[in-house]
C-alpha cells in the first residue's frame, strides 16, 4: 500500500506535470535546451543528496526499531514539499526546483526504509512476488490518481477551475493528500522490525554511517560477482530512471503537445500494472538475468527509436513498450541481487544496494542536458533565423536522449559477465 501511496508523486509530479509546468510556467521564456539542463541538474542534485545521506540513514535505522519512524518523517516531508508547489509563482524556477529536490529527497528517503521492511513481511520464497506486487500496485494507484488529474487538466471547467495551469497546481495538492492518506495504512499495518544491536549513548551516527559504508564496500569488493552486478545495475538503472524523469521534457523539447505526452504516461501506468507481475513470474519460471536482459533490450530500442520519432502515435507505441519493461527491470534487479549476497548479511548488503540505486539518475540527466547544450552550440549557425533556432534546438534534444543509449550498452555488457552460480559460491564462503 505504500507503493500505492507514493507512486502518485513518481507519476504525477516527477514523470508528468512537473516537467511540463517547469518548462512552460516556472521557466517561462527560457530556451528549451536550457530548461532541460536545469531540470536535469535538479534531478542530479536530488539524487546526490539522497545517495550521500543513505548510509547515514541506514546506520541510524539499524541502531534501533526506528525504520517506520524514518519512513514517516521522509514521507511527510515529501508530502509537504509537494503541496508547497501550489504556491510557486510564474518564472520562479529556483523555488520550484528547490521544492522539487526536497520532494525527491522525501520520496527517495522514505523508500530506503520501505525497502528495508520488505523482508519482515515476506519470506524468501515469496519475496519476488511481493516485490513485483508492490511495483504493480504502484502503477495502478499512481495511474488512477494521474487519470483523475489528467481529466482535471483537460476539462478544468468541469471541476470548477479557470484553466489547465490552475488544474496542474491543484494536481500537486491532490498528490500530497493521496500520498499522506494512504501512508497511514503502512503506519498501522506494517510491523516494526525489532533490532537488538543498539549503539551506546552518545554515538555519532554520522561516523557510524560512514564506517558502515566503508565496511560494506570492503566486503563487496571481495565478493567480485556482487561488485560487478552493482556496477552493471548502476549503469542500466540510471538509464531507466533518466527516461522516467526526462521523457516528458524531451517530448516537449521536440515539439509534441503536452496533452499527448500525458496520455502516453497514462498508457505506461496501466500497461505497467500487469506487466510488472508478468516479469516477476517470468523471472521465477525462466531466469531473472535473462528477463533483465529482455528489459534492457527493450529500453535500448525505446531510446534509439525515441531519438528519431516524429509522430505522436510513435510516442504512444513507445509508452506501451516502456510500460511492459519498467516495473519488471526494477523488481527483478532487486530479487536477482538477493541471490548473490550472503544470507546472514541480507539487510546490510541491501542497504548498500539502496544507496547505490540512489546514485542512479545522476549521470543520465546531466549527460542528456550536457549533450543537448553542446550539440546546440555546435549546430547553431551564426545569426540564425527563428525557424533555424527551433530546428537546431529540437535536433540537439534528439542527440541528448540518444546519449542515454550508452548507459544501457555499458550496463548490459557488464551484466553479461555476472555469473550467478559463482556468486552463490562466493556468498556461501563469505557466510561461513
Amino acid at each position: 500500500m505504500y507503493d500505492w501511496a507514493n507512486s502518485a508523486f513518481a507519476t504525477t509530479v516527477m514523470a508528468g506535470f512537473f516537467p511540463i509546468f517547469f518548462k512552460q510556467y516556472w521557466s517561462y521564456s527560457v530556451d528549451v535546451n536550457m530548461s532541460t539542463a536545469r531540470l536535469g541538474l535538479g534531478n542530479a542534485i536530488a539524487s546526490i543528496v539522497v545517495a550521500v545521506m543513505a548510509p547515514i540513514l541506514g546506520a541510524m535505522a539499524d541502531s534501533g526499531s526506528v525504520r517506520k519512524k524514518f519512513l514517516i518523517f521522509f514521507a511527510y516531508l515529501g508530502v509537504l514539499m509537494t503541496a508547497s508547489l501550489f504556491m510557486i509563482k510564474k518564472g520562479d524556477w529556483e523555488w520550484a526546483i528547490f521544492l522539487y529536490i526536497m520532494g525527491i529527497i522525501g520520496f527517495s528517503g522514505s523508500n530506503i526504509f520501505y525497502d528495508s521492511l520488505l523482508p519482515s513481511v515476506a519470506n524468501e520464497s515469496d519475496i519476488d512476488y511481493v516485490s513485483s506486487l508492490g511495483y504493480s500496485m504502484g502503477y495502478l494507484g499512481g495511474g488512477l490518481l494521474f487519470l483523475g488529474n489528467v481529466l482535471m487538466t483537460l476539462m478544468p471547467e468541469k471541476f470548477g477551475l479557470p484553466d489547465a495551469g490552475t488544474a496542474i497546481r491543484y494536481a500537486f495538492v491532490s498528490v500530497a493528500f493521496w500520498w499522506g492518506f494512504f501512508t497511514i495504512f503502512t503506519i498501522l499495518w506494517v510491523p516494526e522490525v525489532q533490532v537488538t544491536a543498539t549503539p551506546s549513548n552518545g554515538t555519532n551516527f554520522i561516523v557510524v554511517g560512514f564506517k558502515q559504508f566503508v565496511g560494506t564496500f570492503k566486503k563487496v569488493r571481495h565478493l567480485k560477482t556482487v561488485f560487478l552486478f552493482l556496477i552493471a545495475y548502476w549503469f542500466y538503472i540510471d538509464g531507466v530512471d533518466t527516461i522516467i524523469r526526462m521523457a516528458v521534457d524531451y517530448g516537449m523539447s521536440i515539439g509534441f503537445d503536452s496533452n499527448d505526452l500525458i496520455i502516453a504516461l497514462l498508457i505506461t501506468q496501466f500497461v505497467g500494472f500487469p506487466c510488472a507481475l508478468f516479469f516477476g513470474k517470468l523471472g521465477q519460471m525462466w531466469s531473472a538475468k535473462k528477463s533483465i536482459y529482455i528489459a534492457i533490450g527493450i529500453y535500448m530500442v525505446v531510446t534509439l527509436w525515441g531519438s528519431m520519432m516524429t509522430y505522436k502515435q510513435e510516442f504512444y507505441i513507445l509508452a506501451v513498450i516502456i510500460g511492459m519493461a519498467q516495473g519488471g527491470i526494477q523488481a527483478l534487479s532487486r530479487s536477482y541481487y538477493s541471490r548473490l549476497i550472503p544470507k546472514n548479511r541480507f539487510a546490510e548488503f541491501y542497504g548498500f544496494y539502496n544507496m547505490l540505486g540512489k546514485f542512479a539518475a545522476i549521470l543520465g540527466p546531466v549527460l542528456m542536458g550536457f549533450v543537448g547544450l553542446t550539440a546546440r552550440h555546435i549546430l547553431m549557425p551564426p545569426s540564425p533565423t527563428p525557424e533555424q533556432v527551433i530546428h537546431v534546438s529540437r535536433l540537439a534534444s534528439r542527440w541528448g536522449i540518444a546519449s542515454i543509449l550508452l548507459l544501457f550498452i555499458i550496463g548490459a555488457t557488464l551484466l553479461f559477465f555476472v555469473d550467478e552460480e559463482k556468486g552463490k559460491i562466493q556468498a556461501a564462503c563469505f557466510e561461513s
